[in-house]
């Protein structure tokens, strides 16, 4: 599978005092606020930019991320998350290889919905080792939609 780390995603409680940190801080750049909400799932979420290095916060609201930082507390990187040139490649090759792809809430994902609410294709691993999750993302409309994240 041709796969390009990506960046990580970090739970916080308050986005916008997180975002502030970073800022100042690491004198990192921050997108705008962007809002994911779907199946049950409402988060609100934005960029680091450090360099070329990235990571988002995410401030859940609702769903099993707010369960998650409820649990564990802020701070937890939950996830990684990778690109890829071919997303459906991606997903046929991890059905060869006996892995169904899942959807933002742990659901079986099926190759014709892969179109997230941010506009990215975009798969999950199965969640094996506790809270840990991976994420493919396809490589092309990531960076069009970091960028317009940016603008």
């Amino acid at each position: 599978m041709d796969l390009k780390f990506s960046h990580v995603d970090v739970l916080v409680e308050n986005l916008e005092e997180a975002c502030d940190y970073y800022a100042q801080i690491l004198k990192a750049r921050i997108s705008k606020t962007l809002v994911w909400e779907r199946g049950g799932l409402h988060v609100r979420y934005a960029i680091a930019l450090i360099g070329q290095e990235r990571f988002m916060l995410v401030q859940p609201l609702a769903g099993n991320l707010r369960e998650l930082l409820d649990a564990s507390g802020e701070g937890m990187i939950y996830r990684h998350c990778y690109s890829t040139p071919d997303i459906e490649k991606a997903y046929d090759e991890l059905m060869a290889a006996g892995v169904q792809p899942e959807d933002e809430n742990g659901k079986p994902l099926a190759r014709a919905h892969l179109q997230s609410p941010s506009g990215t294709r975009i798969i999950w691993l199965p969640k094996r080792f506790g809270h840990f999750s991976i994420e493919i993302l396809e490589a092309k409309a990531l960076e069009a939609f970091v960028e317009a994240a940016f603008a």
